[in-house]
């Protein structure tokens, strides 16, 4: 018989992430490269362990191969635990047959047993693709101070940028009065992070209840969170005010990366006290050879650098041949950048070789869009991408510049 748990934590990691196109192609969002040594998904993972919560469950459905592969038994986040620790949730074949989860609602509905088998008092919502850091911990203490049924993680945003969100109005005590997902015309500058608390008794009746609504998208923002609202339930809006980006689309990935540069003060990476955990295996030293040169950037482990690399950010055994310059840049591990080549406000993915004297990208001061190659792309000698041009390795062997 298994102990109690007082929260579970339940990490949707299952998107196709569409948005990040050639990024995304053979690889899950949330295992996606990020500031040369982490993966998207190492952060809610060590804001958990940061956090007390020892037990999550991490939903996976697309490309879910890498993202299984990384997370193991969850050694890297101290969560291989005998009771808890961390489980890779897929979609799986039942008595009545198998389904794909159908929505962020549906992925919950579908893991009920999961949650039950540790009886917690509490749910934990969490997004697996997302950069931030945050404490759990002082969201659960506000839920329960509160006596609410949910708690919602809500960040103050511009209001021209509201409508991309689920934004809600809370009265002077936090108390959500509206909720609307993604409005045309806004009323409010609350945007849902996408970061849920429930009572797990609550948050039961309301997935069973939209699983049986015909019609329903079965999701939280578009159903659980309207009807809940609807029925008079006590939700509360808990702000955050730290670091917080959604790396759903090519320019915010890019952005965020580059804040790693110090180019935002409340983004530390660095926090001893908070440290941000990953399974990014032991290579050998980075070498910086004697006429390389290297500016604002950050390099990892097995990087050789000959040429010149200008505020970029470079993950574990990256090439950069003499005469070759990479600048605001994302290169992601393994791979290289011949002689004389030159990548420009762009994002490469990993095991990707840019050939001699190949151009990718343009100057950040004359380019509109960030440039993408994807995993494995083999870029001929002398070929030149345009900025804003987004190419897998299928376009590249097929020419298509």
């Amino acid at each position: 018989m298994f102990k109690k748990k007082e929260c579970v934590a339940m990490l949707l990691a299952g998107g196709q992430g569409s948005r990040l196109y050639a990024l995304t192609e053979f690889t899950a969002k949330p295992a996606v490269s990020f500031g040369s040594k982490y993966r998207i998904i190492d952060f809610p993972l060590s804001n958990c362990i940061n956090s007390n919560i020892d037990t999550v469950g991490v939903l996976t459905q697309y490309q879910p191969l890498q993202l299984n592969e990384y997370i193991g038994n969850g050694q890297p986040w101290d969560l291989d635990r005998t009771f808890g620790g961390v489980t890779v949730l897929p979609p799986y074949q039942g008595k009545n047959g198998a389904d794909w989860y159908k929505g962020t609602a549906n992925a919950i509905y579908q893991n009920l047993k999961y949650i039950e088998r540790y009886d917690p008092e509490y749910v934990l919502i969490l997004s697996g693709d997302h950069i931030y850091k945050m404490d759990y911990a002082k969201m659960l203490q506000f839920h329960k101070k509160t006596g609410a049924a949910c708690t919602i993680s809500v960040l103050n945003v511009p209001i021209e940028e509201a409508s991309r969100f689920g934004i809600l109005s809370s009265d002077e005590n936090n108390k959500i009065f509206k909720f609307e997902e993604k409005p045309p015309k806004p009323q409010s500058t609350k945007a849902s992070m996408g970061i849920y608390i429930f009572n797990k008794d609550v948050l039961f009746k309301y997935l069973i209840e939209d699983e049986n609504t015909e019609g329903s998208s079965n999701d939280f923002g578009k159903n659980i969170i309207p009807t809940m609202l609807e029925r008079g339930e006590p939700m509360y809006a808990y702000e955050f005010d730290g670091y917080w980006k959604d790396v759903g689309t090519i320019k915010s990935l890019w952005e965020a990366n580059m804040d790693l540069l110090g180019k935002n003060p409340e983004f530390d990476i660095d926090d001893d006290n908070w440290r941000f955990r990953s399974r990014n295996a032991a290579a050998a030293p980075q070498f910086i050879g004697n006429d390389a040169v290297v500016e604002n950037s950050i390099i990892t482990e097995g990087c050789v650098i000959n040429g010149t690399v200008i505020n970029s950010v470079l993950s574990a055994n990256v090439t950069v041949e003499a005469g070759a310059v990479v600048k605001d840049s994302v290169i992601m591990q393994g791979t290289t950048v011949k002689k004389n080549a030159s990548v420009l406000y762009s994002i490469i993915d990993e095991e990707a070789t840019v050939g001699e004297g190949a151009v990718v990208g343009n100057d950040r001061e004359n380019a509109k869009e960030v440039t993408v190659l994807g995993m494995g792309a083999d870029l001929p000698a002398g070929a030149k991408v345009e900025e804003g041009k987004i190419l897998s390795a299928e376009d590249v062997k097929g020419g298509n510049k």
